[in-house]
């Protein structure tokens, strides 16, 4: 009976563990707000990213959009901390809908699917995934975290992708 128990004990302990690629990041409170649209970021937890800085402080996007948009301008949505001071950077994988670290995502643009902004880059855990999901939604392109740039953000914001 003892070796049950541990037997469940350890299979309920190690499904709460993140996979690889996988990051724990709590959930956004019901009143947390986008701090660069202001929507409440608990309505769409499909897309939610967040941005947890060293001092454990944490803000919560409604989606990878945003979220681009203030990592490149920290100090103007938060004077108070800086990019430097940024531990964690996660967004919701569009398949699996884990939380997990946005630099080593893929990100599709130009596909059918939308996200509470409008046109979105889509998060997915691996290459493979990425490639499905652009034959499956007429995605335009596969991004990395470095290639995210601001004229992408703004032509996303105007609804399409250069």
């Amino acid at each position: 009976m003892r070796l049950i128990a541990a037997l469940l004990l350890s299979l309920f302990l190690l499904s709460g563990q993140p996979k690889a690629g996988e990051v724990v990041v709590a959930p956004p409170g019901p009143n947390g707000v986008c701090p660069v649209c202001g929507m409440f970021v608990a309505k769409y937890p499909e897309w939610a990213a967040a941005v947890v800085f060293k001092d454990g402080h944490t803000h919560y996007f409604d989606g990878a959009k945003d979220l681009f948009k203030f990592m490149r301008d920290v100090k103007s949505f938060d004077p108070g901390h800086s990019a430097a001071d940024i531990a964690i950077v996660a967004v919701t994988d569009y398949y699996g809908v884990k939380t997990i670290d946005a630099r080593d995502a893929f990100f599709v643009v130009g596909s059918d699917v939308l996200g509470p902004m409008g046109h979105e880059l889509v998060p997915l855990a691996t290459k493979q995934d990425a490639e499905e999901f652009m034959a499956d939604h007429k995605g335009k392109r596969i991004l990395s975290f470095d290639q995210v740039g601001a004229e992408l953000l703004k032509s996303l914001d105007k609804g399409g992708v250069k």
